[in-house]
């Protein structure tokens, strides 16, 4: 990813969208062909020498002509032929951006996988569900890893979106009136770089792409801070559910050796928020004076490569993280059951509205007597079990249905199924 923001491959999109135009526009006569043939042949990139001339001349484009001409000889006056700056500058960032985006996707389709085999490996292991950080209902393992995998793969449908909606390139001119090459001069220069050409422009492709693009990966790198905080969560000690894999060698703390802290899963959550922050310069880059001013370039040399370098790197780190994740089924099941069944609330009143009490009333009994276990600490499941209220309307053997862990989980097995019909993860294809 590094190298697709470096500068010798930026001047290289730039040399090869130099080229297709010299050729597209020999194919027509514009241009001598010998002059195409010697653009594409005998241009060459020196980032040295660009640099040298760009101190002097203070304009990268000017500075990167001049440079490839130098290697080209008397046929580079057919360089740049119709062109404007950023004609070039921008086309070329299109490319840099579909070759980065590659790598995203594979990324992204890694960690879908690795969430999805693990959803299966821990599909009915029971845990309790916490909302407010409260013990609410039982859940299990497997659906909070399958919650996540299907949000990757709406984060998959976004970024293919996002990345199809800015794959385009324009060489309209100076304002976009086509003033010296005509429409269909872009089309077929966009053709041979697999771009598409912008239906309107200024001197730039407008901005709206690029901040759909950057928010995309800010909801992307969201999604891996919701996973990360949550396994940040669960390594907490009072509750030690999952945790990040600890190596052999590896050291928490300089002064306290019994440490194992989620440190990756921490870095993925502060680093999260440079791409969520980038995607507000990205808004602020829409609007521009006029057709074009240049308070846009100078951001998107930061943003750019820092959004999709980071959210290539979290991706990475994030399906490690899956792929090595320590869980522990047996503390998920005694913290389940730490309440003495209080999380079964929820089904003892309903129960109890069913056998014919009022809800209203059935409301107040359980709660009067969850209460009392919460601030006696006492065992919920044994004060239902001795309430005289209660047994007149549930049997033992109702009581024990209402207890039944597996009764509340008895839908896992569907929601997979929903889950499954819609997504299927796609394999991973690096060009």
């Amino acid at each position: 990813m590094g190298r697709i923001w470096s500068d010798e491959n930026k001047y290289a999109m730039w040399l090869r969208v130099e080229s297709a135009a010299s050729d597209v526009l020999a194919e027509d006569g514009i241009v001598p062909a010998e002059a195409a043939r010697a653009i594409r042949e005998r241009g060459a990139i020196d980032v040295d020498r660009i640099n040298a001339i760009e101190a002097e001349v203070r304009h990268d484009v000017i500075a990167f002509t001049t440079a490839v001409a130098e290697k080209i000889g008397p046929e580079s006056r057919w360089l740049h032929y119709g062109l404007t700056s950023t004609d070039v500058v921008d086309t070329a960032q299109a490319l840099q951006i579909q070759a980065a985006s590659k790598l995203i996707r594979d990324g992204l389709v890694r960690l879908a996988t690795a969430l999805r085999t693990r959803a299966d490996e821990f599909r009915h292991t029971p845990m309790i569900g916490r909302t407010h950080g409260v013990h609410a209902e039982p859940t299990t393992f497997g659906l909070k890893l399958l919650n996540w995998y299907a949000e990757t793969q709406r984060d998959l449908a976004r970024f293919d979106a996002a990345t199809e909606d800015i794959r385009v390139g324009k060489l309209s001119g100076a304002v976009g009136t086509f003033g010296h090459l005509k429409p269909e001069h872009e089309e077929r220069i966009c053709a041979r770089l697999h771009l598409k050409p912008s239906d309107i422009a200024t001197q730039v492709v407008q901005r709206d792409h690029h901040a759909y693009y950057i928010s995309t990966l800010a909801v992307l790198t969201a999604t891996l801070d919701k996973i990360a905080t949550e396994i940040r969560h669960l390594q907490r000690t009072e509750v030690r559910e999952a945790e990040e894999f600890f190596s052999e060698k590896q050291k928490g703390s300089s002064a306290m050796p019994h440490k194992r802290n989620p440190i990756t899963c921490e870095q993925i959550s502060g680093l999260s928020r440079v791409v969520r922050a980038n995607a507000q310069t990205a808004y602020e880059n829409v609007a521009l004076w006029h057709e074009r001013d240049i308070s846009h370039s100078s951001a998107e040399r930061v943003i750019f490569p820092d959004s999709t370098i980071l959210a290539d790197y979290l991706l990475d780190k994030t399906a490690g993280v899956i792929e090595k994740l320590l869980v522990y089924p047996a503390r998920m099941m005694r913290n389940l059951e730490s309440t003495g069944g209080l999380i079964f609330s929820g089904q003892l009143l309903l129960d109890l509205a069913e056998a014919g009490m009022l809800r209203e009333d059935a409301y107040r009994l359980v709660q009067e007597l969850a209460m009392r276990a919460w601030k006696e600490d006492l065992v919920f499941r044994d004060l239902v079990a001795a309430d005289s209220r209660i047994t007149r309307q549930l049997t033992s053997e109702k009581l024990a249905r209402t207890f039944d862990l597996k009764r509340q989980l008895k839908n896992v097995d569907a929601i997979f199924a929903r889950v499954d019909a819609k997504h299927s993860t796609p394999q991973v294809v690096t060009a």
